[in-house]
């Protein structure tokens, strides 16, 4: 049989009624898929239905010379059915474990676009009896009935485990915050509900019980050290959770040409950290980072970093720099395509990047002056930026269309082709929004109301313009965090010297990073906790880099803000755990459909 032949019987339309399109599985037979290659789309959507429960996920229809196929994005088959990704060195094939021996492995055609990675369900769906109906922009997939018909807990020397034992393999949806929901495509008797009785275990507190029409609902109450891992088996069809703080499953998938995601348990000197990176090739020419923004008009504004990843358009994302909460403005360099959205502070670490793969970090600082026709000269405190002090910064439209006065007593000074076209006292902050010229910036004087009598209107300025280290001038793309870690593969991390409070430099806290290997891969890291529930200070996260193999590395803004992305999901957390950012680094996956 050929790569393609096997599909040629999985799939036969049975009837067109209103514009619905019935397929049924003809086998049962489990084949592995070929790659998603070649292929016509004859229907896509953004909705599908599992037994008549909608959710939002991208679904496309395919057809080749002999065969039909369906594909999902591979986020919905994790997240609504239950479905373990197993490792993979081919970006077009993905192996899943569902419902099978523990030995063997359904292996996925994947296809992957800008966005998302969509993986062929025609083998699964042979395999365990599902049905689609394709009507209008909806798939429609229903499963045959089944039925919880046992439970078991049990203690183990690493923590607890519960067994739920099903008549025949199901989709099942988890929801994690502080604790575990899962939600069970099957109908449970009522006489098991109260045959179960829940004890608590090392880091389990409760198992409850909940039968919701055709579904059956499980609550775990977990300890706060407890990680969960969720996965099937068959023969019998049993659904596994276990609960302990290693719960975090090895992964190493080749996601995308040049993209690859990683996520074990780092040993790090006497620790163990649960690590969860993504592993860039920056230099091959289908990958492209660049600084994503929640308002890419405007750089005021903040948003969970899935949103604005998914606004942007990326495959993948890291979260980015620091940022004022309350005035949601950036504190640190942002620029992209050689425009400076929000200019260098305190000389901080900073990471910058071409599009040939040519990167480098540094801590970053920028000096513009004004030199006036009359031949003074007046230094510019900071660009584009948040981070408040006396003396005159300067706002160009990379800032946005507008100025807000953060200040009270400040005094805005208009220039267009770079000429003084006006002057605009005003006494309280946030009570005026003042246009930014097109063709020029505003200068804003804080405590320095002698500056106003300079730079009085008809004057012609000229504008001088360094960086340090010069060679960052060059680079097109900007993102600045700190403190710089690594630099030629020596842990150089001085809070202080960058800027940070003395509680900033010592305390824990969950991490995000962007580091370097020697071969040029890029690595964006995340690392939550060790293994005994504390959390990381920043030499542990520059030891754990330089243990990952960096040359050089950069901390992002951590804490809350920790949040890596890929494909339209969230790796290193739920969502509701994810606090709302500026910026990030996103990874774009061009040349793909």
């Amino acid at each position: 049989m050929s790569d393609f032949g096997y599909l040629v019987s999985v799939f036969s339309a049975v009837g067109v009624v209103g514009g619905a399109i019935a397929l049924s599985p003809r086998s049962t037979m489990a084949t592995p898929a070929a790659p998603l290659v070649a292929q016509q789309s004859l229907a896509q959507g953004h909705q599908i239905t599992i037994n008549g429960r909608a959710v939002a996920a991208a679904w496309q229809q395919w057809q080749t010379p002999s065969q039909f196929s369906v594909a999902v994005d591979e986020t919905a088959l994790l997240n609504h059915w239950g479905v373990q990704l197993l490792n993979t060195e081919s970006p077009a094939l993905q192996p899943v474990q569902w419902f099978t021996p523990a030995n063997q492995t359904l292996n996925l055609a994947a296809r992957s676009t800008s966005t998302l990675r969509y993986l062929d369900i025609t083998a699964l769906a042979r395999q365990f009896r599902w049905q689609f109906t394709i009507a209008g922009s909806t798939l429609q997939i229903s499963t045959p009935p089944a039925r919880v018909v046992g439970i078991r807990q049990s203690q183990q020397p690493w923590g607890d485990r519960v067994v739920i034992e099903l008549d025949q393999p199901i989709p099942w949806q988890t929801t994690a915050a502080q604790d575990l929901q899962i939600s069970l495509e099957a109908q449970i008797n009522p006489d098991l509900i109260r045959q179960f009785k829940s004890v608590p275990g090392r880091f389990l507190a409760a198992v409850n019980l909940e039968p919701v029409a055709n579904q059956t609902r499980f609550r775990f109450s977990l300890s706060s050290k407890a990680a969960t891992r969720v996965w099937s088996l068959s023969a019998p069809n049993r659904i596994v959770v276990d609960i302990r703080p290693d719960a975090l499953v090895e992964q190493n998938i080749v996601w995308a040409p040049g993209l690859r995601w990683r996520q074990q348990i780092v040993d790090v000197n006497n620790m163990r950290i649960p690590t969860v990176w993504l592993e860039v090739a920056a230099n091959r020419p289908n990958i492209v980072l660049q600084p994503i923004l929640p308002n890419p008009n405007s750089m005021t504004g903040t948003a969970p970093l899935l949103q604005t990843a998914n606004q942007a358009q990326v495959a993948g994302a890291i979260n980015g720099g620091f940022f004022n909460r309350d005035r949601q403005l950036p504190l640190g360099a942002i620029r992209l395509n050689g425009n400076w959205l929000s200019g260098p502070i305190l000389n901080r670490g900073a990471v910058a990047w071409d599009n040939a793969g040519n990167v480098a970090f540094e801590r970053l600082s920028l000096q513009e002056t004004l030199i006036t026709s009359t031949g003074q000269r007046l230094p510019i405190t900071h660009l584009n930026s948040g981070y408040i002090q006396a003396g005159i910064a300067r706002y160009t439209p990379g800032w946005g269309t507008a100025y807000t006065t953060l200040t009270d007593g400040e005094i805005i000074v208009f220039v267009q082709s770079n000429r003084i076209i006006g002057q605009q006292p005003v006494e309280k902050a946030g009570t005026a929004s003042l246009q930014i010229p097109i063709d020029g910036y505003i200068l804003v004087l804080r405590s320095n109301r002698s500056a106003a009598a300079t730079l009085t209107p008809g004057l012609t300025l000229q504008l001088e313009s360094r960086s340090n280290p010069p060679d960052f001038q060059r680079y097109p793309q900007i993102l600045g965090a700190g403190p710089l870690l690594i630099q030629n593969q020596q842990i150089v991390l001085d809070a202080r010297a960058e800027g940070f409070s003395n509680a900033f430099a010592v305390q824990s806290a969950p991490r995000s990073a962007i580091a370097q290997r020697l071969d040029g891969t890029l690595l964006f890291v995340t690392a939550h906790n060790r293994l005994d529930g504390t959390s990381l200070t920043l030499l542990d996260m520059a030891q754990l880099l330089r243990q990952m193999g960096a040359v050089h590395a950069l901390n992002l803004d951590g804490g809350s803000s920790t949040t890596l992305y890929l494909g339209g999901r969230l790796l290193d957390r739920t969502p509701r755990t994810a606090a709302r950012v500026h910026n990030g680094l996103g990874i774009l996956v061009v040349g793909t459909p």
